[in-house]
């Protein structure tokens, strides 16, 4: 250990010794540098950073050599062999480059190990070729024992410097290596000097060819500088490409996973990346899809031929889910050039959700959006195969239609949302009713239709039939519009009936018509002779749809009369239907009509019309009555439309009396309340029309704003004959159902003097009836109506009924 202190102190200029270090300290953190790179590297670029890695570290340690080399101080002449120090190098950058190469093997855990013992190896070699390089005017003589502990500090030094130098990524571990493959270099090379002793002999010549160590020392070092730092700024401009090259690819494949339709890069039928939304969609990683072949997600061969064969072409297909599901997409394949060679890049573009469009499309188109039944034109394709079937097997088929009764006052009174649960509890019981066999579709509105084929006999329709009525009937444990799905039902055979789609049809919607003619909520089958009379209903339904505009409808006048005074106090306007061919139709026959088919909203409006402008015109202030359907109370625009005509006619609203019948209010109480209330607030007039009758109670008497209470003609035939009828009239007036209440009553139908009698012993306050006046057109009461009429009584109408007969 002397002996080389001895050496370094004595024997060399410590200045160049400085210089020697620094260069190669900077070698050795430029080959760690380096090495670490060339491990990051990929492809075609490993190999050559190792090959700048080893041989900057090669010019490192060779430099190193030759500049200590110039620092040591003989005292004699000197000079170095051209061959030998070339050859030195050369060791010193092959040997050097091999354990950096076995250092590189990731496979191989002992390769850095072994890799930088390689190096210390190398670092021996350079040291002992560039000593025989050494050419001086003496001999040289070795301390083997030196040179061995030279070789082995060297070797065993480097041996843990390159796994020190690729241990981790941090900074410490770079410096830890390249500070142990400094002191591998450094403790080698002056150990090694130390082992030299020189004897001077002038016999010994140093040949002319010999480079001068001055010259040698500056072109080593300059050449060494330049080389490390040219090694370090490479190094330094690739790391910064990668990096660039890095944040792009980043780039890149952030806009690729952005993209909503999967992306595919594939070189042949090997994929190379995928984005998220096609991993995602496959149910893997994007990992996990580098290397997989397309078959395994594209499983159809033909549809891989033609998506290979037609770049651009949308093509349908089907890609296989991890799970092994099948999912629906549209795949278009464009070529690219990816990482500097040809691929192929597949857009994958998921279509269930358009799938899904589709076939709810289809189904819309086949079944009905509110119930999920068939809709019409499934039915009449089914009802057609039935037919023919049944026509070739000598079977039979029955066809039920039916609708809802009195569907439109489930939309009046509860509002469409009601009416279309209704419509789905009804397609919900009548399905649960059906056999496999079976079907039942909504044809529109509130109209269903039931096909039952193979059928044994008529009875098993009726059967049916009555299941249905069942389901439906109201009940009390169902709610309020629940109790409004009562149908009626009509029911045609084929053959029996007929034998094609369109007559079997009009024959059970024939027998429908029937049923509900004969009180609703039973089923009927088709008769002949139905045909002839439900075509003269639908005919006198579209005359009565347009008897107001043909000006076919007349109002006649029946008067009412003060049964103390005998003066008359108002009249009642009653509804006439002349038909241009038909002639004179009851309103008996009409009104029902008209109040099933909504017709009733602008008759009524005409008949209020007409007769406030015909009571306007009057001098006298007398009342005019105008009866009300329970269409027009439920109607939304019926205040506004009273409101309306007041102000169009003129006519004091305290004249107008609105006779609303009790049954009209009892399916919406709180709504009918509220219609009246409104029409009270404008000073109208309300009676309670046929009171005894229907649904009379004395709570609705309270809770109603009347203003007076008219009892039913039935009752007042009766009085002088039936001792039950005198007891309710008697009820109503004496007991003070009309005079507890501060409620005026009308006693209607009065016919005979006796009747008169009875109700003015009983103290009632108008009557109204044939005795007082049967009904006619108000110019018969026109000296009622105008001047110096206001003392006109009962048997004044009388006489003038009797001079204009």
């Amino acid at each position: 250990m002397f002996k080389v202190y001895n050496c370094i102190a004595t024997a060399h200029d410590l200045r160049l010794v400085g210089l020697a270090a620094v260069i190669c300290t900077l070698a050795s953190f430029a080959a760690i540098s380096l090495l670490r790179h060339a491990r990051l590297s990929a492809g075609r670029m490993r190999p050559v950073w190792l090959a700048v890695s080893a041989i900057s570290t090669g010019f490192g340690i060779w430099s190193t050599h030759f500049i200590a080399m110039l620092a040591f101080t003989p005292g004699i002449p000197s000079g170095y062999n051209i061959a030998l120090t070339i050859l030195s190098l050369a060791a010193a950058v092959l040997l050097t480059g091999a354990g950096l190469a076995m250092a590189m093997r990731p496979e191989w855990r002992l390769g850095p190990w072994l890799g930088g013992a390689v190096v210390g190896g190398g670092i021996a070699t350079m040291h002992y070729l560039g000593m025989a390089a050494f050419q001086i005017a003496g001999v040289i003589l070795w301390d083997s024992t030196l040179v061995a502990v030279s070789i082995l500090l060297g070797t065993m030094i480097g041996a843990t410097a390159l796994p020190s130098g690729l241990h981790a990524s941090s900074h410490r571990w770079r410096i830890a290596g390249a500070l142990l493959l400094t002191l591998a270099i450094c403790s080698h090379h002056f150990t090694a000097m130390g082992a030299v002793a020189i004897i001077p002999d002038p016999t010994v010549t140093i040949p002319q060819a010999a480079i001068p160590a001055g010259w040698l020392a500056i072109g080593v070092a300059v050449s060494s500088f330049t080389i490390i730092l040219l090694a370090l700024g490479a190094a330094a401009l690739d790391i910064h490409d990668q990096r660039r090259s890095v944040l792009e690819a980043d780039r890149m494949r952030g806009l690729a996973n952005a993209a909503i339709e999967g992306l595919l890069v594939c070189d042949g039928d090997i994929a190379v990346t995928a984005n998220t939304s096609f991993a995602q969609l496959v149910g893997s990683s994007s990992d996990n899809l580098i290397g997989a072949r397309l078959e395994t997600y594209i499983p159809d061969a033909e549809a891989r031929a033609k998506l290979l064969a037609a770049p651009n072409q949308p093509l349908e297909a089907e890609l296989r889910h991890v799970d092994g599901s099948m999912i629906p997409v549209e795949l278009i394949l464009r070529p690219i050039d990816f990482a500097g060679q040809a691929h192929h890049v597949i857009a994958v573009r998921n279509l269930q959700a358009r799938k899904k469009a589709e076939q709810h499309i289809r189904y819309l188109a086949h079944h009905d959006a509110l119930t999920s039944l068939p809709n019409r034109g499934t039915f009449h394709a089914r009802l057609d195969h039935e037919i023919a079937a049944a026509t070739a097997s000598g079977q039979k088929c029955a066809v039920l239609c039916f609708d809802l009764d009195r569907f439109k006052e489930i939309n009046d009174l509860f509002g469409h949302a009601a009416g279309d649960k209704v419509l789905q509890t009804v397609a919900s019981r009548v399905s649960a009713l059906l056999d496999n066999t079976c079907m039942v579709a909504r044809l529109g509105g509130d109209e269903f239709a039931v096909l039952m084929p193979g059928l044994s006999n008529p009875a098993a329709a009726g059967r049916l039939a009555d299941a249905i009525l069942a389901a439906l009937e109201p009940g009390a444990d169902k709610s309020d519009s629940d109790n409004l799905t009562s149908c009626s039902i009509g029911i045609a055979i084929c053959p029996d009936d007929a034998d094609n789609r369109e007559t079997l049809l009009t024959h059970a919607d024939t027998a429908l018509y029937r049923a509900k003619t004969e009180g609703r909520s039973t089923y009927r089958f088709f008769e002949a002779r139905m045909g002839a009379e439900v075509h003269d209903r639908r005919v006198l339904e579209h005359d009565l749809r347009q008897a107001v505009t043909r000006g076919e409808f007349n109002l006649v006048y029946q008067p009412q009369e003060d049964i103390q005074t005998r003066r008359v106090v108002g009249f009642e306007a009653l509804l006439r239907w002349t038909h241009q061919t038909r002639g004179s139709i009851s309103p008996a026959v009409f009104i029902p009509i008209a109040e099933e088919t909504g017709a009733i909203l602008g008759i009524g409006e005409w008949v209020l019309r007409e007769a406030c402008q015909q009571a306007a015109s009057w001098s006298q202030p007398l009342t005019i009555a105008v009866n009300v359907s329970a269409v027009q109370i439920y109607s939304e625009n019926f205040v506004q439309l009273v409101h309306e005509v007041l102000l169009e006619t003129g006519l004091p609203p305290d004249r107008l009396e609105l006779e609303i019948t009790e049954t009209a209010l009892v399916r919406d109480l709180n709504r009918a309340l509220n219609t009246l209330r409104r029409i009270k607030a404008l000073g109208v007039h309300i009676a309670m029309d046929d009171f005894g009758t229907g649904y009379s109670s004395l709570s609705n008497l309270r809770a109603f704003p009347f203003d007076k209470i008219k009892i039913d003609g039935s009752f007042i035939k009766s009085v002088n004959t039936n001792a039950q009828a005198a007891t309710i009239v008697r009820a109503v007036l004496g007991l003070g159902l009309g005079r507890g209440l501060g409620l005026p009553v009308l006693a209607e139908g009065v016919e005979t003097p006796a009747e008169l009698a009875f109700l003015q012993s009983e103290f009632c306050n108008e009557v109204q009836g044939y005795l007082v006046g049967r009904p006619a057109p108000i110019a018969t009461f026109a000296m009622l109506t105008h001047a110096d009429s206001a003392l006109a009584t009962g048997d004044d109408v009388r006489i003038l009924l009797a001079q204009s007969a």
